[in-house]
């Protein structure tokens, strides 16, 4: 099963110098029953792109709690047996956590299938939707705008071996 971690810049080095992704329980997106529900689509590479996406908005979530971080998203890609991958039943009724999976132990940095992070030119934008992410969650429609804006960037696509280069 392909899972999506979200990380920011400085999990990425962390995860490159362990070479895994962890310590484990992971939170991880991933196509779940619910996601396809609420994506309404049979096309598994749709799906894939939704659960990357909620990795994404996780990815954003975990740069606004840290201010020193650079603004950049980060999500890896990771190949897990299905048998590793637990749907979170107590999120059931949650929107924000469709596609949310839990995976109970560390994963091999060397079963990543990819790195997807942020352009350059996207950093404005992310640190504006960090900033407004508070505002955002108790309905403001503005900061939800400001949010989206950061959404509106494609993560870029990434070999596990150009990690070096992303973190330098």
């Amino acid at each position: 099963m392909r899972v999506y971690v979200p990380l920011t810049l400085s999990g990425l080095a962390a995860v490159h110098a362990a070479g895994e992704v962890g310590p484990g329980p992971l939170t991880a997106y991933a196509v779940t029953p619910a996601l396809r529900e609420w994506y309404v689509s049979d096309d598994i590479e749709e799906l894939e792109y939704a659960a990357l996406n909620r990795a994404a908005a996780a990815s954003l979530r975990l740069i606004a709690g840290k201010p020193d971080e650079v603004r950049r998203r980060a999500v890896v890609a990771l190949d897990v047996p299905d048998g590793a991958v637990v749907a979170d039943p107590d999120h059931i009724l949650d929107a924000s956590s469709i596609g949310e999976v839990r995976i109970a132990d560390a994963v091999a940095l060397s079963k990543a299938a990819a790195v997807h992070v942020d352009a350059d030119d996207a950093e404005k934008d992310v640190a504006a939707a960090a900033a407004a992410l508070g505002a955002a969650d108790t309905g403001d429609d503005d900061a939800r705008f400001t949010v989206d804006g950061a959404e509106d960037h494609e993560l870029l696509w990434f070999g596990i071996q150009e990690i070096p280069g992303l973190i330098s």
